[in-house]
């Protein structure tokens, strides 16, 4: 049978490898600096921990696992199992015979779960750094995949907004440590509570916000036609037109939502939350150009209670980058009230696209062999590998060609692996006490003593 992968999955290679572990290596050392600590939970979790945390739409792009009682089951009860998992393929799974666990959709979600089964013996406020993948049921497409890698950054106990700040900083330096020009573009959701109070749709709340966060993707038409697919009123959508014509000044957007907020609480609220943050990074310095108020995002995610970010790449045709937003309510869920949390995350599979794109790794991302020795045979052989040892004692990368072979393969296969150096001992280096080596980049070859070489 010919090898194929699965849908939505990838193999990496050497050199993506390196390049994932640069973007990692820079993402980890700044959370550490934001004062975050490292976690890591399960790749699957309960069924019940995932389900009716994302929405509808993200309910049905979890990974569900076939229960594995199955196995175990007898043969009659195994039959009409097997007949039961046939008929759900064509419908949601309901039958909790057939599945109890899922594939874990993001990080946030167990992670508050973590929260509330271990709250009695954290310090509050708790900040975790996570980097692991996820799995989503979705259409592959550039820049989305059914397996990728995500880096999230929480804060969990504390309702100040100067998290929120926080959080801003955090993005900025971090794509700015990536050489990425970004744009962050913000929100609230109490804004958007107050825009479906203001067009008299409360009750169509997840519906607006469902449909509003497509406007990237479908456009204002198209978004007009989904709100009223979803039974929102010509008046209540004529009310709201204001939204897609923003000027580009966020203060003033939000002076114009003070207006038509008179008298609402929850949208009042979010407008005064969103102008802290923005007046509070403006006075840290941040350019009024790497934030927007963007009045039309939602974030399709049921969990969000009040500021939600998401990052665009400047010079690039690509999706969100990254993305998070407070969310004060989910522990509940678990059962453990009044633990309020915020988080972010960097998506890490578009953020290398947008790196490669714009030709942002540099050299020393690549993993490449800084010394291959030739291979002479004999005694040239055993000094070669004791010298070796001592370049990998200093961390210093070499290796041996295997084989006694050619001199001319050796050098091919030094070129193809993209190796720096080839060095050559041989009889008349150890005598001498000196090394010869080829830098096959410049194609300068020199021979210097054993002392320079190993200093």
């Amino acid at each position: 049978m010919k090898p194929s992968l699965a849908k939505g999955t990838r193999d990496f290679t050497a050199q993506e490898v390196s390049r994932r572990k640069y973007i990692i290596n820079i993402l980890q050392n700044n959370f550490e600096l934001f004062g975050f600590q490292p976690l890591e939970t399960p790749s699957f979790e309960n069924l019940s921990t995932l389900t009716g945390k994302y929405g509808e739409e993200g309910d049905r792009l979890i990974f569900k696992i076939l229960n594995s009682s199955i196995n175990e089951a007898k043969e009659e009860k195994k039959t009409q199992m097997l007949t039961d998992f046939q008929r759900a393929l064509e419908k949601p799974f309901t039958s909790e015979n057939l599945t109890d666990k899922a594939l874990r959709y993001d990080l946030t979600v167990p992670f508050a779960r973590f929260v509330a089964m271990n709250h009695g013996k954290l310090t509050f406020p708790f900040k975790r750094y996570q980097i692991q993948p996820v799995w989503r049921a979705d259409r592959p497409q550039k820049g989305r995949y059914r397996e990728f890698y995500q880096c999230d950054a929480d804060v969990v106990g504390s309702e100040s907004l100067l998290q929120e700040v926080d959080l801003v900083q955090l993005y900025l330096k971090s794509f700015s440590d990536l050489k990425v020009p970004v744009t962050i573009h913000m929100n609230n959701r109490k804004i958007l509570s107050g825009l479906a109070e203001y067009a008299g749709i409360t009750d169509k709340l997840i519906d607006f916000t469902v449909a509003l966060d497509k406007l990237d993707k479908i456009g204002k038409d198209g978004v007009v036609k989904e709100l009223l697919e979803r039974e929102i009123s010509q008046d209540s959508i004529d009310k709201l037109d204001f939204l897609f014509n923003q000027s580009d000044d966020a203060l003033e957007n939000l002076l114009q939502l003070k207006e038509k907020f008179a008298g609402n609480e929850i949208g009042l609220q979010g407008v005064e939350e969103l102008e802290f943050v923005l007046t509070q990074s403006l006075n840290l310095g941040v350019d009024m150009q790497n934030l927007v108020f963007n009045i039309t995002l939602a974030r399709g995610l049921d969990y969000y209670t009040g500021a939600i970010f998401e990052v665009k790449a400047d010079e690039v045709a690509m999706g969100s980058i990254g993305g998070g937003g407070r969310y004060d309510n989910l522990t509940e869920v678990f059962g453990v009230k009044n633990i309020p949390g915020i988080g972010i995350s960097f998506g890490l599979d578009r953020i290398y696209l947008v790196m490669e794109e714009l030709n942002l790794f540099p050299d020393e991302a690549s993993s490449k062999t800084e010394y291959l020795f030739a291979n002479f045979g004999g005694q040239e052989t055993t000094e070669a590998l004791k010298l070796i040892m001592q370049l990998r004692v200093k961390g210093i990368s070499a290796e041996l060609y295997p084989e006694n072979a050619k001199i001319n393969k050796q050098f091919t296969y030094a070129e193809k692996k993209g190796i720096k150096n080839l060095v050559f001992l041989g009889e008349e280096e150890i005598k001498n006490g000196t090394v010869t080596f080829k830098n096959l980049e410049a194609g300068e070859q020199k021979t210097v003593s054993l002392d320079e070489f190993l200093g």
